[in-house]
């Protein structure tokens, strides 16, 4: 047979893998605040402690059974460990790469990571955000990302203060009025 039909396996180590989760680009740095932190050290402490054993006794018990070829409970829960361990890598990675930040008493009444702001647009409506990083931020709860147009706007300002923002339809004038570094 020719070697132009054949193809040999290197078993992908130079190449990553397409469901890798994303990170932050080299030498940037990553920030997160200490509840997020957390967050995420228990999710990893969950998935290495709690998750991962029980789906590997699941597969032992699967694999007991017999036949693997043909065992759907079996080949589910390798792929599940996979998922599982991919996962940890990447928590594991990404918890030494973050810095926790955690506001000091100079940031007070000014905008800094980590705080909540509720500002005003031109047409006199209200919103609060709390500015996050890019490993916490959730639209749903108003947490928006540090690297986000509308954060990277109001860092610096004060109370009263006035920040314009760069959206894809124009720039938009807003006002800030309360800063606070506790949950509202």
């Amino acid at each position: 047979m020719s070697k132009a039909f054949t193809r040999e396996d290197d078993g992908g180590l130079d190449e990553p893998e397409a469901d890798e989760e994303p990170s932050a680009p080299k030498g940037a740095k990553a920030y997160i605040t200490p509840q997020g932190y957390r967050k995420l050290q228990e999710e990893l402490d969950h998935l290495w402690h709690v998750e991962r054993p029980r789906v590997t006794s699941e597969v032992a018990a699967a694999a007991a059974q017999g036949d693997r070829s043909e065992n759907a409970e079996y080949i589910y829960g390798k792929k599940r460990l996979r998922e599982i361990d991919r996962r940890v890598r990447f928590l594991s990675k990404r918890l030494d790469a973050l810095t926790v930040v955690t506001p000091s008493k100079e940031q007070h009444g000014k905008v800094f990571f980590g705080a909540w702001v509720t500002i005003e647009d031109e047409e006199g409506n209200e919103a609060t955000y709390r500015i996050v990083g890019g490993d916490e931020f959730d639209s749903d709860r108003g947490w928006i990302s540090v690297d986000s147009p509308l954060a990277r706007a109001l860092l610096g300002k004060a109370e009263g203060e006035e920040a314009t923002v760069l959206r894809p339809k124009g720039k938009a004038e807003v006002v800030v009025l309360r800063v606070r570094y506790q949950a509202p």
